[in-house]
């Protein structure tokens, strides 16, 4: 009788680790947060690639509109 219970938690423990549900969910969480972080990390470099991507925009589109 103990040898079937054994196999039983054995079949339960293998079908749980073989379950992947909800697994999406996590991996997005993971990359989310990963993403914040490496934005707080680069903002200063995050800034100034921005304003100097805005600063050209604004220049090309003066230049086009004259």
């Amino acid at each position: 009788m103990l040898k079937r219970r054994e196999k039983k938690n054995l079949k339960d423990l293998r079908d749980f680790l073989r379950e992947e549900e909800g697994l999406g969910t996590v991996e997005i969480i993971l990359i989310i947060v990963v993403l914040i972080g490496l934005v707080i990390i680069f903002k200063t470099q995050l800034r100034s690639l921005v304003e100097k991507v805005f600063e050209k925009i604004t220049k090309d589109s003066n230049t086009v509109m004259s």
